[in-house]
């Protein structure tokens, strides 16, 4: 059956961008670390940290159960569902100002983390999934679409996060284009909250799965060796059962360790990097451009993650998955091992942006082995499971760059408060060197692992 005479395939690739590019803005919080720490500076770096560990993890978990309930009533009411959850999280999360800072903190965690998080897994499942039933014949090129837009969302989300955050110009690639009012960290929150609400509900109405014997036209399914067992769908708990499983687990694990613990530091870090060098105090207007400059990161590495998912997955298709992981985790471990000895900003760019290259990849190719390697009938719930390897990473990651940070320095600079007073702040300069080396490490064997990884055979 020919995709036109049901619909045009493509327009299940635009719903997905839509909701993807949406769901990616979770990797937008290390915008929001230093203003929420100037907020509530009781909060140690671990507690600042902790929101974005709690919301990766709940977006794995919130994967599993969003993939099997997809796979039951099918993709457009499931993405619909998550994007009310996720605005409706981020729209609560706007009151954390009114709390104390320990139940300002709790109050952050339900709201962004908990609620975001499910929002995200529930809805982030679905245009994957959907895609790959559609697109049997372009399958790593099509997952790599599919969440290419969850790694550009911090592109467009980043900047516009700051300028509202501080005032002033939204900016990509430091040119200004238009200016933004001010209205703080917690405004923020609301105003993206109605965004992503808006958004996701949007694009979840071009998702539906294909008519039952669907393959594209003029396509027929490679067929295997006369010596190779037959590909077969295998269900969750036999899936669970094979090594190969874990093994893919392990490697995947270690990849978003890696690329999570820059994604959700990127400005941080960057901001210790360049105040390191200066005397204090730091001029209001300098630090500003700091923070910038912090926030430019997090978009350009946005840029590269993107590309990493189309790029890597087109890769895939044509010279095989392994060869191209293991190609993947060999250059993250580089980069990370290296990444604290980058500290010019064109440098330090380079750096961030392979090691977000190498992560859009990890994001493209293991839904599409794991669908290589078990099969599409249960791949909702089947990918769910594998995903948790990104929820683990995603609160191993940003902890080890918390925890392993070591406090070099503090530094002040100046600010204005909300009366528009000029007052003297301190920043915390950490040195993230040993925490860049274990996840750099972690991805090197990651890459020796993946040479022993086969396919199972299902008798």
């Amino acid at each position: 059956m020919s995709e036109t005479k049901y619909m045009n395939r493509w327009w299940v690739v635009v719903g997905a961008l839509i909701i993807q590019i949406s769901l990616g803005a979770v990797y937008i919080w290390s915008v929001f670390q230093t203003p929420l720490k100037t907020f509530f500076p009781t909060w140690s770096e671990t507690a600042v940290t902790l929101p974005a560990q709690m919301v990766l993890a709940m977006f794995a978990l919130a994967v599993i159960a969003g993939g099997r309930i997809q796979d039951r009533i099918g993709p457009r009411k499931v993405a619909t569902a998550g994007g009310i959850i996720l605005g409706t999280g981020l729209i609560l999360a706007r009151f954390t100002e009114f709390f104390d800072p320990s139940w300002a903190l709790l109050w952050l965690i339900l709201t962004f983390s908990v609620l975001g998080g499910i929002g995200i897994g529930t809805g982030y499942v679905c245009p994957i999934a959907t895609c790959v039933k559609w697109f049997p014949d372009k399958r790593g090129l099509v997952t790599g679409l599919a969440v290419a837009g969850f790694g550009a969302g911090a592109f467009f989300f980043a900047p516009l996060a700051k300028a509202l955050i501080t005032g002033g110009a939204y900016q990509l690639f430091n040119q200004p284009l238009f200016s933004l009012p001010k209205i703080g960290v917690f405004n923020t929150f609301l105003a993206l909250g109605i965004i992503f609400l808006t958004a996701v509900v949007t694009g979840a109405q071009l998702l539906r799965n294909p008519p039952a014997g669907y393959k594209p036209a003029g396509w027929n399914p490679p067929q295997p060796a006369q010596s190779a067992a037959p590909k077969a769908d295998y269900t969750p708990s036999e899936m669970l059962r094979l090594p190969a499983f874990w093994l893919l687990w392990i490697t995947y694990f270690a990849g978003c360790t890696a690329g999570l613990q820059i994604i959700m530091k990127a400005s941080p870090i960057w901001q210790s990097f360049r105040t390191a060098v200066m005397t204090a105090p730091i001029q209001e207007e300098a630090f500003n451009q700091i923070a910038a400059a912090g926030a430019t990161a997090v978009a350009v590495l946005a840029i590269f993650n993107s590309l990493g998912r189309i790029l890597w997955g087109k890769i895939s298709d044509a010279f095989g998955r392994k060869g191209t992981l293991i190609t993947m985790f060999i250059l993250c471990g580089a980069a990370m091992l290296l990444l604290d000895r980058l500290r010019e900003y064109p440098i330090y760019l380079f750096g961030v942006s392979l090691i977000g290259l190498c992560f859009g990849g990890y994001l493209a190719l293991y839904p599409a082995v794991t669908a290589d390697f078990f099969g599409t009938k249960h791949f909702g719930v089947n990918y769910g499971c594998m995903f948790t390897a990104f929820g683990a990473g995603g609160i191993v990651g940003p902890y080890l760059a918390a925890a392993l940070m070591k406090t070099v320095n503090t530094i002040s600079y100046l600010s204005r408060d909300s009366s528009g007073t000029v007052v003297e702040k301190l920043f915390t300069i950490g040195n993230y060197r040993l925490a860049f080396w274990v996840a750099g490490i972690a991805c090197l064997a990651a890459a020796a692992v993946m040479t022993q990884i086969k396919p199972p055979k299902k008798a």
